[in-house]
């Protein structure tokens, strides 16, 4: 466990050998908060089994997976209070691991914080999880980047609509841009988890593959999820 001089802390899952990438994993929070995160907060709880299901499926083929404890709740304004988090444990990894592939996966305002820390050069794709979107969020962060984004169609915290614009804004200047609506379900992850893990995983272990020659593969009914084809898809 790793932590930054105002409080952010790092828990990393190693890889049985050589690191190969990084999944950084980021929580959600609070639009305005100074209050400390601790570990018994929901926020970072409930991204330790997406941290655990990317280690046990890329673990053995060098995925190393860093879960961020942000510094505090809130995004607060004009100071990206995790965004700033974000881009210090993006610096260690480049410290520790120069050149390897990044994949950053987010929920919530965790989701909103991996879209806008995309730019970092190390990262190759994101995943965002009912991402904290509005209609003027910038998407030249995510400009050659691979790109999935899911929303569940309850979501009463953050906007799936805004998502969704976001997707189309942003699918030209990407590298791939996908969004899964998922059917019925909320913001916190609580039905369908099991749907929402296997996408985050399919899709980080696909990209993870096609960007080291790892030999690992999404499972095969990922495929079938997530059409290459398609910018848009409802399960």
């Amino acid at each position: 466990m790793v932590q930054s001089s105002n409080g952010a802390v790092l828990k990393v899952l190693a890889p049985a050998g050589p690191v190969r990438g990084v999944a950084l994993v980021l929580h959600g929070g609070k639009s305005q908060s100074r209050e400390p995160v601790q570990a018994r907060h929901l926020s970072p709880a409930r991204m330790m089994p997406f941290a655990r299901d990317l280690h046990r499926g890329g673990g053995r083929h060098g995925l190393a997976v860093w879960s961020l404890r942000n510094s505090v709740r809130g995004w607060n304004g004009a100071d990206m209070s995790p965004l700033q988090d974000a881009r210090w444990a993006l610096q260690l990894i480049r410290e520790q691991h120069p050149g390897v592939p990044v994949f950053l996966v987010g929920h919530s305002m965790g989701g909103l914080t991996a879209l806008s820390a995309a730019g970092d050069p190390q990262v190759v794709a994101v995943v965002a999880l009912a991402p904290w979107l509005g209609p003027a969020s910038p998407t030249a962060s995510v400009a050659g980047r691979e790109v999935l984004i899911v929303h569940g169609t309850r979501d009463r915290w953050t906007s799936p609509a805004a998502s969704l614009a976001f997707a189309q804004r942003a699918a030209s200047g990407a590298a791939s841009m996908q969004y899964v609506a998922l059917r019925g379900a909320g913001h916190f992850m609580l039905r369908k988890v099991r749907l929402w893990q296997s996408l985050t995983t399919g899709f980080v272990l696909k990209s993870f593959a096609e960007s080291t020659g790892a030999p690992v593969a999404p499972p095969p009914a990922f495929g079938d999820l997530l059409p290459e084809s398609s910018l848009q898809v409802t399960l």
